[in-house]
């Protein structure tokens, strides 16, 4: 392997055309430039230069060396300048991953004041479910994925995973805008247990059905489930059809149909935790870990003012 440094003395060497002046240039000493240019020598297994009466004449394999010399330093220099600029978050990129509702509510606000701040940091924003992105982050395709746990209930930790929490994320009673229950601000779960339920399509998997099944048996009753479905802007259409009520998380009730109503439940309400997950081996890139701080400001903001509306509402 060529050392690069020796190869920066028999540029100024070529440039100079003597061991003196290139010694003079390099702040070396004459004899510290011939023991440089002998170990290149013995690196690159040929003769690099020839030495003369009228001073130092490079081989063809010395000019060879000092043209690839020029563009190694300058790919150097590129390197030392992109690093500096990471290192400064005037560069680099950040891969973030989301599920839909956080990526249409939390997302938006913090990219913005993100790249407002940061913005020769490069951005990209990829949507995934919450299990998806957490297997994106450990296998190194994310650096932030927007997550879902259940704070009430025993979660073992993923292997690999640090989680960073931004906010707690209300549930509220979704109900047909005839129900007779609709009239009220604030209902009982007990109250829905006669109720055909609509939630997602996999208990077992989707965070939300999780927390409704749990949410259900913590209030002495077992949902009558009518209809699965992922997608919130569904499930608000069946509700208004009136095939079920459900719960909707705050999150989801940034767009919210005229046809339906959505009310708070009173006691300990279901809710879930919004985290941000990354891998705890990987690098903490300085752009990680600025957005980390900027999600969990949007995030305690965003919790504040929803609950405020909500409250007012």
């Amino acid at each position: 392997m060529l050392d690069v440094r020796r190869m920066r003395v028999l540029r100024e060497v070529a440039t100079h055309g003597s061991f003196s002046a290139a010694a003079d240039a390099l702040s070396y000493t004459q004899s510290a430039v011939s023991q440089q240019i002998a170990a290149l020598e013995r690196e690159a297994a040929t003769k690099l230069v020839e030495r003369g009466a009228r001073g130092v004449r490079l081989t063809d394999a010395g000019r060879a060396l000092v043209a690839h010399t020029d563009a190694i330093v300058a790919r150097l220099s590129a390197a030392e300048a992109e690093l500096e600029a990471i290192a400064g978050l005037r560069g680099g990129r950040l891969r973030l991953v989301a599920f839909p509702s956080v990526a249409a509510s939390l997302m938006p606000p913090a990219i913005a004041r993100f790249r407002e701040v940061h913005p020769g940091v490069e951005l990209t924003l990829r949507p995934a479910e919450p299990d998806d992105g957490m297997a994106l982050v450990k296998a190194g395709e994310a650096d932030i994925a927007l997550s879902i746990e259940m704070p009430d209930a025993c979660e073992a930790p993923v292997p690999g995973i640090e989680r960073t929490a931004l906010l707690d994320d209300p549930m509220y009673a979704l109900l047909p805008a005839g129900h007779p229950l609709a009239g009220r601000r604030r209902l009982r779960l007990q109250e829905l247990a006669g109720e055909s339920w609509i939630m997602g399509s996999n208990s077992g998997t989707c965070p939300d059905a999780r927390i409704l099944v749990r949410a259900c048996a913590l209030a002495g009753f077992e949902p009558d489930v009518a209809f699965h479905s992922d997608d919130y802007l569904a499930i608000q259409g069946f509700v208004a059809a009136g095939v079920g009520v459900s719960l909707l998380p705050d999150l989801a009730c940034v767009t919210v149909r005229d046809d339906v109503v959505v009310r708070s439940l009173a006691g300990a309400a279901p809710h879930r935790r919004i985290v941000a997950a990354t891998a705890s081996e990987a690098w903490a890139s300085p752009a990680r870990e600025a957005m980390l701080d900027v999600l969990v400001a949007v995030g305690g903001e965003w919790g504040a003012e929803r609950r405020t509306l909500r409250l007012a509402g």
